[in-house]
Parts: C-alpha cells; structure tokens; sequence
C-alpha cells in the first residue's frame, strides 16, 4: 500500500500540472509518439540510526521517481521535462497516514537522443525523492 500511495500522489500531482502532460506509468503503448512523460518508481526502507525507532521497526520511506521526459527534439525534452519539475518539486504531497517531506530532485541528465525505432527521440531523465514517515 505505502509504494502504490505513494506512485499515486506523485501521479496526481503529475495529472494536476497545468497543460495535461501525457503521463505514462512504467510502459509506452505501441504507436506512441513524443512528447510523454515516463515513470519507473523504485522504493526502500532505510535503516538509518537516527530516524529507527527503539523498537526496530522501520518507519521512513523514501520513493525514488526516475522521469523520462521524452520530446521530438532537445529543446521538447528540456521544456517538457521543466513542467515536469514545476509539478513535483518542493511540494509536500498529502498521503492518509504519512506525513511527507518535500519532493526533491536527486539529479539529472541532459537529452539523450535515440533513433532506434528510425524516428529521432530525445529523452532526457531526471530522478526524484519522496520520504515520509507514519502520521
């Protein structure tokens, strides 16, 4: 429950950002043509000795949101991929039962150009973070 909250949240906010950004969740149908964005989430329970309560169990959880923002050329990917920043960035999402830190943006790339399937794309991929702890 606590991975797919998360996801959620983070593609709600997506969904909310103005211009209706094309959000695509782990898979790109066939046939599908730029520009999207990509998601792929990955998530962990750090043990970290600060934040682990006496009685051991794990309470912070961090999502990580690995974006491909996806263009016909450079500049799509980059524009695309600076909404996509404006929609996530700094926001405390809300999630029942958590309380969430700010989202950050852990690092980025520049657009990667790719012309495997003979149509030139320019993906350009960014990674953010979403922690939160039990409410």
């Amino acid at each position: 429950m606590t991975v797919r909250a998360h996801a959620d949240a983070v593609l709600a906010l997506l969904a909310a950002a103005p211009g209706n950004l094309r959000v695509l969740d782990g898979a790109v149908p066939k046939e599908t043509a730029p520009p999207y964005v990509l998601l792929y989430f990955g998530d962990e329970d750090p043990e970290l000795p600060d934040s682990r309560p006496l009685e051991g169990s794990s309470e912070r959880f961090v999502l990580r949101v690995w974006v491909h923002s996806v263009g016909g050329n450079a500049s799509a990917a980059r524009a695309l991929g600076e909404r996509v920043r404006a929609a996530l960035l700094d926001v405390a999402p809300s999630i029942a039962g958590r309380v969430c830190w700010p989202i950050r943006r852990e690092e980025g790339s520049p657009p990667q150009r790719d012309e495997s399937t003979g149509t030139l794309v320019m993906d350009r991929v960014d990674i953010y973070r979403l922690e939160s702890v039990p409410a």
